[in-house]
């Protein structure tokens, strides 16, 4: 997985893993999903996540519904948006076929029993399932990379699903996240970001809940190595997910916006080596010192027959000291440059 580095040190050169969430804004369309796969390609992402839904293993049938959907029932919803295995194998090979990488968050052990059949090369654990440390278990034993959210977790709770997973292997991504929909700036907890990355030792990233890409940009800043974002067609969309995703437009600001803030921590810049590729422009902008009366030869000069004006192609005014006291050893216009062989110190 790319890692990343906080400003203020060494750089190396480095890409962010952008995760196109399209979780179940397909609202059970094999067809949509196709699509969304497209689109998260079209507009850069690196990887496309899938939630990967078992009705009957994951929820009772009177389990309550989110605050932010109450449309539907959840039991019915999962079993109404689900797909098949096949179906799911389609979508994997879909991935491949347009070169972004297939993810999908289980929230069952029969869920990742089908995705270890697909052949997934990763996991992500979502927010609701830090605490399910059986399911935790048998992700890390497939010794594959782990992307941990964190959604609705104490720190305890994250040390535990931390351990859980070191006690197999140490592949693992934390992201911060808070499960907020939409979620306010002041929520974000990029603070709590840099402390994991302080207290696991481990890669960071961001699950963005807010309504703008600002907050993941300033993740990448701070060295966040994945930030995962929902996309839809439209947030006019049905379901759970599509009123708090970026439509494509956003996204590709997105994207754009990450790989740009890459190259400025990547970049290193000279100072003395890049002045000295803008010599021309300096000529152009920079300050001379100037006459501003006529002064005739033989003057001493003083503070107020000079000035300061461009271009900075005569003798610069960081130069002063030099010019004031000085003969001068011809005549002077008024408003002219003033060349050093036109003086004589002493």
């Amino acid at each position: 997985m790319p890692t990343n580095q906080a400003a203020g040190h060494s750089q190396t050169s480095v890409q962010t893993e952008v995760i196109a969430e399209v979780g179940s804004v397909h609202d059970g369309s094999f067809g949509n999903a196709l699509k969304l796969i497209e689109l998260a390609a079209d507009c850069g992402a690196d990887t496309v996540k899938f939630q990967t839904h078992i009705a009957a293993a994951e929820t009772l049938k009177d389990a309550p519904m989110p605050p932010f959907f109450k449309e539907e029932p959840r039991y019915q919803y999962f079993e109404r948006t689900g797909f098949s295995v096949e179906q799911w194998r389609e979508l994997k090979a879909k991935c491949e076929t347009v070169e972004v990488e297939f993810l999908s968050s289980p929230f069952s052990i029969e869920a990742v029993e089908l995705l270890e059949d697909l052949g997934v090369h990763k996991y992500k654990i979502p927010s609701g399932e830090v605490t399910n440390l059986p399911l935790l278990q048998v992700i890390a034993a497939t010794k594959k990379p782990i992307l941990l959210s964190s959604g609705m977790s104490t720190w305890l709770e994250i040390d535990a699903a931390v351990n859980t997973i070191r006690k197999i292997h140490d592949g693992i991504s934390v992201l911060q996240c808070t499960s907020h929909y939409p979620c306010d700036y002041a929520k974000v907890g990029l603070n709590v970001m840099l402390e994991m990355k302080e207290r696991y030792g481990l890669p960071v990233g961001l699950s963005d809940h807010t309504s703008t890409n600002y907050s993941s940009f300033a993740a990448v800043t701070l060295g966040a190595t994945v930030v995962e974002k929902h996309l839809t067609f439209s947030r006019l969309m049905y379901g759970s997910d599509a009123r708090h995703s970026l439509d494509p437009n956003e996204f590709k600001d997105l994207v754009a916006g990450i790989r740009g803030i890459e190259q400025m921590l990547n970049g290193q810049v000279n100072k003395d080596e890049e002045a000295g590729r803008m010599s021309g422009m300096k000529d152009i902008f920079q300050k001379s010192v100037v006459s501003v009366v006529d002064i005739p030869q033989g003057t001493i000069l003083t503070n107020d027959m000079i000035g300061f004006k461009k271009p900075g192609t005569g003798i610069p005014a960081s130069n002063v000291d030099a010019v004031v006291g000085a003969k001068v050893v011809c005549d002077i216009p008024r408003d002219t440059l003033v060349r050093a062989e036109d003086l004589v110190k002493g």
